[in-house]
């Protein structure tokens, strides 16, 4: 019977010894109260506690959490329905806040939560919702950060992750999507034909000035060759001339040296004449123009003649000056063609 309640007594005090002990993890804590109130809260590490009177009524992680957000119906300001989801990162600062200031923290944060969001959606159009997400997670992480801190809590981020408008509102946003990329398809269709009809113009303009600079060029290149022209072919004439003028002169010095110095040279002289006088009728017979000529063979016999008698009387007066044969020969054609 000792022996019994020997061991009882052990089991009792084992019992209670493991009762008063109490093994926090890290990033955790406990909530102790002692005969119906709050005592105190056990921090991580070895605690010891009254076995029997004092009781852990709550414990907890301090670790961020999250809490995600189930996918609800909003109405946004324009009056279209659309179903929006979130995801709340957040961590317990106050333990004793987080049970003793409201009850079931969790189920009071998403509600908090959803209020927040059908607030800033109701306040925004459509539109709105999809390029100011942003600002509407700003929005709401400074609102909840706000709301919560009565209960020891701290909301670090608050995301959405969709928003997705109703079926009808969907085909309403795919046929706006569709008339506008068609919209920019024919701006940058129009604004390609009207850059092309630019560049159309603009090459045709240029090309256009740059023909009438070659054809002004060109002009100018053929008035400086014709110019040139004419200066070279006016040369030629004028050195021809001189060169003929030089030969004639030539051929007289020497036709009057000889009638100087032989005096059968009259008679070489008389066929020069007429030679030259039948070529003349001859080259202006062959003239493209009209005309009649009237030659008198008698004038060509008195005009030798006359040339043979001042040549006769140049040898008999060698002491005086002789004249120019040449001159006089040409004199007495004129006469005689005039006749």
């Amino acid at each position: 019977m000792g022996q019994f309640l020997t061991l009882i007594l052990l089991l009792l005090g084992s019992t209670t010894l493991a009762g008063s002990v109490k093994i926090v993890k890290e990033k955790e804590e406990y909530l102790i109260e002692s005969l119906g109130s709050y005592k105190k809260k056990l921090e991580p590490g070895l605690n010891f506690v009254t076995p029997f009177i004092d009781k852990v009524v709550y414990k907890d992680t301090v670790k961020e959490k999250v809490l995600d957000i189930p996918a609800q119906s909003c109405i946004t300001r324009d009056n279209v329905s659309i179903v929006v989801d979130a995801v709340v990162y957040w961590r317990i600062m106050d333990m004793y806040k987080a049970f003793y200031k409201v009850e079931n923290l969790r189920d009071a944060m998403v509600n908090m939560v959803l209020t927040q969001i059908r607030s800033e959606m109701g306040q925004l159009e459509l539109d709105q919702t999809f390029t100011a997400r942003s600002e509407i997670n700003e929005i709401l992480l400074r609102e909840l950060d706000i709301a919560t801190d009565p209960w020891g809590v701290k909301v670090t981020r608050v995301e959405l992750r969709d928003i997705m408008p109703s079926k009808a509102v969907q085909d309403s946003m795919e046929l706006q999507m569709a008339a506008e990329r068609q919209k920019r398809a024919n701006i940058l269709t129009s604004e390609g034909h009207r850059d092309s009809a630019i560049n159309s113009a603009q090459g045709d303009a240029q090309a256009r000035l740059l023909q009438a600079e070659a054809a002004k060029k060109a002009a100018i290149l053929n008035a400086e060759a014709e110019q040139q022209a004419i200066i070279l072919k006016a040369e030629g004439e004028r050195q021809e001339q001189i060169l003929r003028a030089e030969a004639t002169a030539e051929a007289m010095r020497i036709v009057i040296e000889k009638l100087k110095t032989d005096p059968n040279a009259h008679e070489a002289l008389q066929f020069l004449l007429a030679q030259n006088y039948l070529e003349m009728g001859k080259e202006i017979g062959n003239s493209q123009s009209s005309k009649v000529m009237f030659m008198d063979p008698r004038s060509m016999i008195s005009t030798i003649e006359g040339v043979q008698s001042v040549i006769s009387q140049n040898n008999n007066n060698g002491s005086q000056k002789p004249q120019n044969p040449v001159d006089l020969d040409i004199k007495k054609i004129e006469r005689d063609f005039n006749r």
